[in-house]
């Protein structure tokens, strides 16, 4: 049997795209490499569903507790983190209580942000959030 140091595989990792119809998507400014604006996320921690590790990466660097509403999709293009590969599982969630938004962890800002007013976002982040967009344009008339 071979252990987990003979193989090279990717990092798994979660991103969450907490969405409200009223405010928007919340962003986190990023306080470490690669700076810039994404959707709050991280590794998965070892022995924990990415389900945990999305809602407990929203609450590190939102303060927001979130509801998991769904998988928006997985992302591994082995380009999308300069720092190495990683795959990441990307849910939509919804804020138990939006206005508790604040930065925590590694992020130096959390906010709130109409999906048509974005700042350029790291990572593939821009491309996730077209997708949701894409979705959301489905569900509308």
């Amino acid at each position: 049997m071979s252990g987990p140091d003979q193989h090279r595989n990717p990092a798994p990792t979660v991103d969450v795209l907490i969405f409200d119809p009223v405010r928007g998507i919340v962003l986190v400014e990023r306080r470490n490499p690669p700076l810039g604006w994404a959707l709050p996320g991280g590794f998965v921690d070892y022995g924990e569903t990415c389900e945990a590790a999305a809602q407990r990466e929203a609450k590190e660097e939102t303060g927001l507790d979130v509801v998991l509403t769904g998988l928006l999709g997985v992302y591994s293009d082995p380009a999308r983190d300069p720092r190495g590969h990683t795959i990441s599982v990307v849910y939509t969630a919804q804020a138990l209580d939006p206005l508790r938004v604040q930065a925590g962890d590694d992020a130096a800002q959390a906010v709130f942000f109409a999906l048509n007013d974005l700042p350029p976002l790291a990572f593939d982040h821009g491309r996730i959030v077209q997708d949701f967009q894409a979705g959301l344009s489905r569900l509308r008339p």
